[in-house]
């Protein structure tokens, strides 16, 4: 990242870093526990670096789409007691992002401490990159640190807006990966095979289009796979499907096969009837479709095998 100022490159010491993480994992249904905390694994290098360089970290997430109201549900409590396993020292939690209980917090932070704070989604604010809640966000804080690559698209207050107040730097992992992506993108060795995922088609429009140009073969999984799916005609019960989206995953094919990229798509896939740990699950082949009341979550073992010959 040869000319971008890095989180090695400033003085932290003594400095209040507001750092943004990405802690948007799984919860056991019955416990509300984390059930999967790669995630958090991913984002300590940092906190660390932070923490034992003399600065006062403070973690901002989202976790789960409470659409801008208080759900105790995706409350970051047990994310903190998490990290505070994983670390191996104090994590305090204040149950807000915002506001004079947070600057409370905060002020009595040392040098050294790590502070998360309430998920961020609580206000809808975040989600509309609001300038006054922004404003709000980076008040408590010195400097900024994005070290959320998965949310790095979206232009919410947490990653963009904060920063506009503020010196902001990129955490390890989301150095890592955008050296990774450049490397990827700009001088890719062929044969140049891209496996692509998430929820949605909308959110990967650019870097589709961007990919027809280089890559010699797209395999699609995840759960964007359902609206070409249903671009294909077959059935996806109630797996997600961009419905707004299937003309578009019709024109991407299309392109596709112009420019003579081969586009690969799941043979099979595992369903549930209900998105959360512990619920049933089975595996159906996509030419006998997914049953009404199930939904698509992911690739199949025959779907992982053809993949695997691909790469």
């Amino acid at each position: 990242m040869s000319g971008v100022l890095t989180l090695r490159d400033v003085d932290l010491s003594g400095k209040r870093v507001l750092v943004r993480v990405d802690f948007n994992v799984p919860l056991d249904k019955e416990t509300g526990e984390v059930s999967d905390d790669t995630r958090i694994v991913a984002a300590i290098p940092t906190i660390k670096y932070v923490a034992e360089n003399g600065g006062k970290a403070i973690l901002v997430s989202h976790l789960g789409r409470p659409k801008g109201k208080r759900d105790p549900k995706y409350s970051m409590e047990k994310v903190s007691k998490s990290l505070e396993r994983l670390i191996g020292k104090p994590v305090a939690f204040v149950p807000d992002c915002i506001g004079d209980e947070v600057e409370k917090a905060v002020s009595k932070m040392n040098n050294g401490d790590i502070l998360l704070l309430e998920n961020v989604r609580f206000y809808p604010e975040e989600e509309k990159n609001d300038p006054e809640f922004s404003k709000r966000l980076s008040a408590i804080a010195d400097i900024h640190v994005n070290d959320a690559f998965g949310t790095a698209h979206r232009g919410h207050a947490s990653n963009v807006g904060a920063a506009q107040y503020l010196t902001s730097v990129p955490g390890f992992l989301m150095q890592k990966e955008i050296e990774m992506l450049g490397m990827a993108v700009e001088s890719p060795k062929h044969p140049y095979v891209v496996i692509l995922g998430g929820a949605k088609v909308s959110d990967k429009i650019g870097v589709i289009t961007n990919l027809l140009e280089k890559a010699d073969r797209i395999l699609i999984g995840g759960a964007m796979m359902f609206t070409f799916l249903k671009a294909l005609g077959k059935q996806t019960g109630d797996s997600l499907v961009e419905e707004d989206k299937i003309e578009l995953a019709k024109e991407i094919m299309r392109k596709a096969e112009e420019k003579k990229v081969e586009l690969v798509l799941p043979v099979d896939t595992v369903v549930s009837k209900e998105v959360a740990a512990g619920s049933e699950s089975k595996t159906v082949l996509i030419d006998e479709g997914v049953p009404s009341g199930w939904k698509g979550l992911d690739i199949g073992t025959s779907t992982i095998e053809l993949f695997r010959s691909k790469l």
